[in-house]
């Protein structure tokens, strides 16, 4: 079987279970408290060029997401996504369980648009009914989107601008940073990302670790006791080793921007490919995610040609939208595999 339906379907990447292997039989100190997870805190520090950032390792994007926003939002707060978001759409009510509500806007491509949030923002506060409502706690983003598309660092700068403006953290989303940080089609990296954002996750999982997603505070922000507060949501490992070694070697010789350029290649590849054969894409995506519009007679062929692909969305009565996405494990023979069946 073509696996290339998501970026998650190969276990973790050789360098890095070498790093778990060359350490199994070391005794280190518990919950992220050892010397590779504190080197891993260190080099973040370095790569994002912000010496204050406060740095923690959780498990999985859901984790993240559901920890970061229940630790920030006071109780009668929301969150504002945009109505395509991962907390709005794929998490299972993880954020409303958490007792929060998700306050959805209409996406541009998968992004929110500042414009579209200061609007929101004026208007609830000029409802003089606003006390009876829930409150605009935090705005939230992903990057890459959904969709596999990217901000700007003006959309980015403009999105901040509003925050910093209502006195709301804004909370950015990188389950697949590397693959954004890797896309040539972007003006945005780590030291921007971190200037502007509050708050925001460096994703593991997605770039080939076993687990583990860095959790990082930019402005001095932690919430107190936020170790406590993880260990309330059933987050903290008490092997934080495992989370800890990964990114500390995810972190050396540029390993982590090397995995999401090799994506990048290999989705580049498969645009061409797929541009050859005639398929017609739903949007341009820069990143590792590929998303057509398909007949069902397509999903057929796909399916007995062992093709494995993620279903996205009904587009019409006769259209569907499928994601196809290269990863950090994608190969070259993959490519030429899925080039003979196309």
């Amino acid at each position: 079987m073509l696996h290339f339906e998501n970026d998650y379907n190969k276990g973790a990447h050789p360098a890095l279970l070498e790093a778990l292997v060359a350490l199994n039989d070391v005794g280190l100190s518990g919950y992220g408290t050892d010397e590779y997870s504190q080197s891993a805190v260190d080099k973040i520090r370095q790569a994002t060029a912000c010496p204050q950032a406060e740095v923690t390792f959780l498990t999985g994007g859901t984790q993240a997401n559901q920890v970061v926003i229940a630790a920030l939002l006071a109780s009668y707060e929301g969150v504002i996504a945009a109505d395509t978001g991962h907390i709005a759409v794929h998490e299972a009510g993880a954020i409303e369980y958490s007792g929060h509500k998700v306050l959805t806007l209409p996406h541009q491509d998968g992004k929110l648009e500042a414009t579209a949030v200061r609007q929101f923002l004026e208007t609830f506060y000029a409802d003089a009914n606003h006390e009876h409502m829930v409150f605009p706690g935090m705005v939230y983003i992903s990057h890459p989107t959904e969709y596999g598309t990217l901000y700007s660092k003006q959309e980015l700068s403009e999105l901040a601008r509003v925050c910093r403006d209502y006195q709301i953290p804004l909370f950015l989303d990188g389950a697949r940073l590397g693959y954004a940080l890797a896309a040539r089609a972007t003006d945005l990296d780590l030291q921007t990302i971190a200037e502007l954002t509050d708050v925001f996750y460096i994703g593991g999982t997605k770039m080939g670790a076993l687990i583990g997603e860095a959790v990082v505070f930019t402005k001095q922000n932690q919430p107190k006791h936020f170790i406590s507060i993880v260990k309330q949501h059933g987050a903290l490992l008490a092997k934080g080793r495992l989370t800890g070694i990964q990114f500390d070697r995810f972190f050396t010789d540029d390993l982590y921007l090397e995995l999401g350029k090799h994506a990048i290649e290999m989705a580049e590849q498969l645009i061409a490919l797929l541009e050859e054969k005639g398929y017609r894409f739903y949007l341009q995506s820069p990143t590792n995610q590929q998303f057509l519009l398909v007949t069902a007679e397509d999903l057929e062929k796909l399916d007995k040609a062992e093709v494995c692909y993620g279903f996205w969305e009904k587009y019409d009565e006769t259209y569907t939208i499928i994601r196809l996405a290269t990863s950090w494990s994608t190969s070259q023979a993959d490519m030429d595999a899925l080039a003979e069946v196309l």
